[in-house]
């Protein structure tokens, strides 16, 4: 039965995928700036003929209709076409360099889950002491600071001035690595390249605390509101009313069913992580999907920015699916 639910959850999904890619499509027209103007630069050399037979070698010579065509038909066979400016598959480039945003994405929720867990149980365990007050204070700050500000922030303290960190980039150049899964972290352990684990770490710190650190503030309070809420509840009085271990009371009793909210949250967070994160990786030179997609507006390359936008609303269909399938584990009384 639940099969069927998740099946009918994916079929949805489907004609959403379809819109998604249509208002790609037709915005990406309408930006100014021509993408054969772009490649062929300011250069007088180049004569019309070569102007036209690279607008027929992109398909940019038919109707928009024709191209919509070739584009949803394409993407329909899992072919997301050719970038202009690279002239490779755009479905191989996205395959590149989606490990260095996965690995981005998941050091910031790590990262933002064990600051914001803690936090916001003691805060809604001891309300309204003074850690609770600085914790939810802390909170306001993490969500009203700018993630490209806070970034450059970061950088100018810990890389420009006390150099504990690296300013841009995934590892140390020259820096020999053997690429098994592509996460950098993960490769370095697989391999027993120490330094260059090292090395891995230091140059993902800075760009994980700066994404996720909005993340575990919005987190923090939720868990905080979440857990006063259940705290109130009957059958934690009466827990507590049995003697109870107080760590068992928070933890086995309240937190299970305060974590439904969270869990929603969490999932549309790494959604926003895994898709918003274009302005961090430029900030920080990060060679993933959101600083490719930066670049391929720029360069009008339109084959790539569609296919990197249809990967960042594939990962918010997934995110919401998985939550939902969550729901059903934390709450048994809760179905799809």
């Amino acid at each position: 039965m639940r099969f069927v639910k998740i099946l009918e959850r994916v079929l949805i999904a489907i004609p959403i995928m379809l819109g998604v890619a249509i208002i790609v499509f037709m915005f990406m027209r309408l930006t100014p700036g021509d993408p054969v103007d772009l490649m062929m630069g300011d250069s007088g050399s180049v004569t019309q003929e070569e102007e036209e037979a690279l607008r027929e070698e992109f398909n940019l010579d038919k109707p928009l209709y024709v191209q919509m065509g070739y584009f949803l038909s394409g993407m329909a066979r899992g072919d997301l076409g050719n970038s202009f400016t690279r002239r490779q598959p755009v479905a191989d480039i996205i395959w590149q360099t989606l490990p260095a945003t996965i690995e981005l994405a998941l050091a910031a929720t790590v990262l933002a889950l064990l600051i914001a867990m803690p936090i916001g149980i003691i805060s809604a365990v001891r309300q309204y002491s003074v850690l609770d007050r600085v914790a939810m204070g802390g909170s306001f700050l993490g969500i009203s600071m700018p993630n490209f500000w806070l970034g450059i922030v970061l950088i100018l303290i810990f890389a420009v001035k006390l150099k504990m960190f690296p300013v841009a980039g995934r590892i140390d150049y020259g820096m020999e690595l053997h690429y098994t899964t592509g996460f950098y972290v993960i490769d370095s352990i697989l391999t027993g390249n120490w330094p260059a684990f090292v090395s891995s770490v230091k140059h993902l710190f800075l760009p994980a605390v700066t994404l996720g650190a909005a993340m575990a503030a919005i987190v923090a309070r939720v868990i905080r509101s979440s857990m006063l809420e259940v705290l109130r509840q009957d059958y934690v009085i009466l827990a507590r009313a049995k003697g109870l271990n107080e760590f068992r009371v928070v933890v086995k009793h309240a937190l299970r069913n305060a974590l439904i909210p969270t869990v929603t949250v969490v999932g549309i967070q790494i959604g926003v992580l895994l898709g918003g994160n274009m302005i961090v990786e430029t900030v920080f030179g990060w060679p993933g999907l959101g600083r490719l997609a930066v670049d391929a507006i720029f360069s009008r390359d339109y084959p790539l920015v569609q296919g990197v936008v249809m990967i960042y609303a594939l990962t918010y269909v997934i995110a919401n699916l998985v939550v939902d399938v969550l729901y059903t584990y934390i709450n048994p009384k809760i179905s799809l």
